[in-house]
């Protein structure tokens, strides 16, 4: 059994429908998803979409100086300004889709401010579910598509290349049973974050670095894998043996809410007088993280006591929810928060067309490295990134699929199949991330995860099993070693990442 279409893409987020529904109707597109469509981080985003909805000159050099200096100015700014730059045209696209984003009585766009944004220039629809209504409009018009087809429940295992290197699209595995190839001229790597490499994660737990696990085998370039980002609000629960962790929106904080330590004083003055808690994220987490060291405890407060909770629940009404399952009200109580692994700012690097080191490879979203982020993302600039992006590999493609032959290889039998239990191996993945690469690193941990990882990775490529759990877990140590060599690399505290020796 085999397939053949002119564009393969490989996940079903934001970016990946995005860049699909701007492909050409003339070409066939043929997307799959591991999961159910529905399952992507893209569904869990909740502040918005960063982006000036104008052509003056001055707010765009605004969202451009911010995104500089959240990324500690690592950034490429040829990427960044293209990003401000294209936002407009992306947002209306979406909307052409069929996306709502919130207005007033007046019918104006309802913007709010987030952490290292100047000003308020985020959107967002449904009050704090943007990332589910924006993705999910645009899933809801895939019938409408006749070019578009989609195939759930299958994992994209390795990436084929033609006789001259050039990628020529994917091995796959569908329901855990079916093996065989998808030729493509263009295959797009749209597999999302990295959030399973660490044990505790914002993220779906489908989010196994598959994308970037599939491009380093292939020897794609991936670059600034370091920078990892924590989100510093996730909500903290004692004793809890859940692997995800709820996001508290970075927009509470742009509405006014405080951070208190567990003495319930507000400490980010300490740090970062000037912003306070709307610095950037990689200053909140890393002052988080001090002010539990200094006061030995796991967690602070997010404090919203001075906000009205009738307005809380109506601006915030999936967050408020969910807190109150949770035993709090907002408005009236403390909400524990901790910080959590969150967004990966490196990736597969690509260029501002969305092409890889390897020809006829695309990568769009978080798997990707566009240079938008430097060494710490600015808020809501990840759904941004997607579309704009998205966009411009699909207007890139559109313009070269004619000119591409499609390519076959000679067929490669399947592996053996082992009904083998990878999660042990995952646990122990996930407890020498955390612990040794996380928020604050040092050379002695990162040369010990190094060697466990490199074990791992040896035993694991030893032993090949044609099941998901397997290549997963291949992914997850793959990614963990990436992120982890490029730690030790880095000498110097930049960012997110923060080595104290």
């Amino acid at each position: 059994m085999e397939r053949t279409t002119d564009v393969l893409i490989i996940g079903s987020g934001l970016a990946g429908l995005f860049t699909a529904l701007n492909i050409d109707s003339k070409f066939n597109v043929l997307i799959i998803a591991k999961e159910r469509i529905q399952n992507s981080n893209s569904m869990l985003a909740q502040g918005g979409i960063a982006a000036e909805l104008n052509n003056d000159p001055i707010l765009h050099v605004s969202h451009y100086d911010d995104t500089l200096k959240a990324g500690s100015y690592l950034n490429d700014k040829i990427a960044v300004k293209f990003l401000v730059d294209n936002a407009l045209v992306a947002i209306e696209k979406l909307v052409e889709l069929g996306v709502l984003f919130d207005k007033d009585e007046k019918g104006n766009y309802l913007l709010t401010r987030e952490g290292g944004h100047s000003h308020k220039r985020i959107l967002h629809s449904g009050g704090d579910a943007s990332g589910y209504n924006t993705t999910k409009s645009l899933t809801d018009i895939l019938n409408e598509r006749p070019n578009i087809q989609v195939i759930e429940n299958t994992i994209a295992l390795n990436l084929i290349l033609g006789k001259n290197k050039e990628c020529i699209g994917a091995y796959v595995l569908e329901d855990d049973s079916i093996f065989y190839p998808i030729y493509a001229k263009s295959t797009v790597i749209a597999t999302g974050g990295i959030g399973s490499v660490y044990g505790s994660t914002t993220n779906d737990l489908s989010a196994t670095g598959d994308g970037i696990g599939m491009a380093k085998r292939i020897n794609a370039e991936i670059k600034d894998m370091e920078f990892v980002q924590f989100h510093p609000t996730a909500l903290y629960k004692e004793d809890t043996k859940e692997r995800r962790r709820f996001l508290i929106t970075e927009a509470l904080r742009g509405e006014g809410a405080t951070l208190v330590n567990i003495e319930e004083e507000r400490f980010m003055h300490k740090y970062e007088p000037e912003r306070m808690e709307l610095a950037p994220r990689d200053v909140v987490s890393q002052a988080i993280y001090r002010e539990m060291y200094d006061t030995w405890t796991d967690h602070v407060y997010l404090d919203t006591r001075h906000m009205d909770t009738k307005f809380l629940e109506k601006r915030f009404p999936t967050v408020f929810k969910k807190v109150f399952e949770s035993g709090y009200i907002m408005g009236l109580d403390l909400i524990p928060v901790a910080p959590c692994e969150h967004f990966m700012c490196g990736g597969i690097k690509t260029d501002l067309l969305g092409e890889t080191s390897v020809p006829n490879l695309y990568a769009v979203g978080e798997a990707a490295c566009t240079g938008v982020h430097g060494a710490n993302r600015l808020a809501s600039n990840s759904l941004l990134e997607c579309v704009v992006f998205g966009l411009s590999a699909s207007k890139n493609m559109n313009e070269t699929l004619n000119k591409i032959t499609l390519s076959k290889v000679a067929k490669i039998e399947p592996c053996a199949t082992y009904n083998y239990n990878y999660k042990p191996i995952r646990k122990k993945i996930g407890d020498y991330m955390d612990e040794h690469v996380g928020i604050v690193r040092n050379k002695e941990g990162l040369e010990l995860t190094e060697s466990v990882l490199l074990q791992i990775y040896d035993n694991l490529s030893k032993s090949p099993n044609l099941t998901r759990q397997y290549f997963e877990t291949l992914n997850i140590v793959t990614t963990a070693l990436c992120i982890t060599q490029a730690a030790l690399k880095r000498e110097v505290s930049i960012g997110c990442h923060l080595r104290i020796k």
